[in-house]
């Protein structure tokens, strides 16, 4: 019998989260070890899994199946694919970093910790579920520690209207997603949530160019898309640094990721049908999210609508529906969520010190916090799709693949790239360097921990732009199967 690693990686923080809540609240120390133990275990399993992944083979692995409520369909059933898997790699690595740079925790860690664990489970949950319930189960049970952890944890002037406006958004998208879930369940004939299983339903045309919007949409608004994108920015900025680092760099792949196994796997000539207005809000998203972000100045507001910006070449990507393209989204979607975690703790390590996110009373921090100051500057390269770096063997598929479907939309989506080299640079200049202001002479280095999580991020990144053979390969997999679905539509 194969051993369960999948349940092993979605129920190890869920039971470290249960652990966690039964502690003594002065046992401070041994709560930050058990969630560093659990994020260490996930991220060490999830090194496992990418590294047992046979490519050649391709699908899904690693599979297990529980039937759960036979009578209506409904089974525990998980495995990964070369798409989901570097997803789950990335939530390794995020939670992990989480952790880290909320070891200053000290209002309610247990709580804290806790339900960090929980989203922990949540998402890796989504990227592993073959059940189409399963997998709405799991995008749902993040809702609730997610507005906690705004609520309580995160900034005082915004944290109330942040994790509300949040919650209100990804409430409107559920509740389109659950519509479009239950119209291909029934619709299906097949009265089965396996989603394997509806891959092959042969449902009409006319039913995928109604139900498809109901689906993407629905997924595709925790993955900020345009006009429904407003939550993130607001929500980024309200949230504690874990949390931004969580709901940017994990979360908002998990709508994506979401969006594309449901919609675009389960409703292929839906996808079709709808391509052209993906593109438009896509490209929208690209543009607009980098004007937006050059105007700020709020240090975390800048990379709040950065990540609204590079979410877009992802779900351009998703609609080119070509091979270009969708290797690409793929590799964005990992990208992005390394370089945005990278970021927001940057941006949290900042605060901390400087106790101010207004970059106009910043400067100078460039001699105060070297590694800081370095670890924004990869990302930077990252987010300008630099040539040598993960962001540039991302982006360059994705606009191969928007030439070949919508030259126009290619076009345009560059100008993206013009206005992220604009705020990054400008950042970069007013943040780190420059004149030190007298407020700042105090401000002290990053610890040991911090730089772990500035050096890991980074590295990963620069990895992958100079090796991109790591992961292209395994995306590229899971790529032809979406092709085979497209193909057969």
């Amino acid at each position: 019998m194969q051993f369960p690693i999948l349940s092993v990686l979605i129920f190890t923080p869920l039971a470290a989260a249960l652990i966690l809540l039964l502690l003594p609240e002065e046992k401070k120390s041994w709560i930050k070890g058990i969630a560093l133990a659990a994020g260490i275990v996930v991220l060490a399993l999830s090194i496992w899994l990418y590294a047992n992944y046979d490519i050649a083979a391709g699908g899904y692995q690693f599979q297990e199946r529980v039937d759960w409520l036979p009578a209506l369909g409904i089974s525990y059933f998980v495995g990964v694919d070369g798409i989901s898997l570097p997803m789950v790699l990335l939530s390794g690595l995020v939670i992990v970093s989480g952790v880290l740079v909320s070891w200053g925790v000290h209002d309610r860690p247990r709580e804290f910790f806790a339900f960090l664990m929980f989203l922990a489970a949540s998402v890796l949950g989504v990227f592993s579920s073959l059940d189409l319930f399963m997998l709405f189960f799991f995008f749902e049970l993040a809702v609730f520690p997610k507005y906690l952890m705004i609520v309580i944890w995160g900034s005082p002037k915004t944290r109330e209207y942040g994790g509300m406006k949040l919650t209100l958004y990804l409430f409107i998208g559920s509740m389109l997603a659950l519509i479009g879930a239950l119209a291909i369940y029934f619709g299906s004939g097949l009265r089965t949530f396996d989603m394997l299983a509806l891959e092959n339903a042969g449902f009409s045309m006319a039913f995928q160019r109604v139900w498809f919007p109901f689906v993407f949409l629905g997924f595709a608004i925790l993955g900020g898309i345009f006009p429904f994108h407003s939550w993130a920015p607001d929500g980024h900025v309200a949230a504690p640094t874990a949390i931004s680092m969580l709901l940017a760099g994990v979360e908002m792949k998990v709508g994506a990721f979401a969006a594309l196994r449901v919609g675009i796997m389960l409703l292929p000539e839906g996808a079709r049908q709808w391509a052209w207005l993906i593109l438009i809000l896509a490209t929208i998203n690209v543009v607009y999210g980098a004007f937006i972000a050059l105007i700020q100045t709020d240090f975390k507001y800048v990379i709040g609508f950065s990540s609204v910006s590079h979410m877009g070449l992802v779900l351009i990507g998703f609609a080119t529906l070509s091979r270009e393209g969708l290797i690409g989204a793929g590799m964005q979607m990992f990208s992005h969520g390394v370089m945005t975690a990278l970021f927001f703790s940057i941006v949290g390590m900042v605060y901390d010190r400087a106790h101010t996110r207004d970059i106009p009373k910043l400067g100078g921090l460039a001699r105060k916090m070297p590694w800081a100051a370095v670890g924004f500057i990869v990302g930077g390269l990252v987010s300008m799709g630099m040539p040598g770096f993960s962001g540039f063997v991302a982006e360059f598929p994705v606009f191969m693949g928007a030439w070949r479907s919508t030259p126009v939309v290619a076009v345009i989506a560059v100008l993206g790239i013009l206005i992220t080299a604009g705020y990054i640079f400008l950042t970069i200049r007013r943040v780190f360097f420059g004149e030190l202001p007298e407020t700042l002479a105090g401000v002290q280095d990053v610890p040991v921990k911090d730089k772990l999580v500035i050096g890991g991020l980074a590295a990963v990144m620069i990895g992958l732009g100079v090796f991109p053979s790591l992961m292209v390969p395994m995306i590229e997999s899971g790529v032809k199967t979406i092709l085979a679905l497209l193909g057969g539509a």
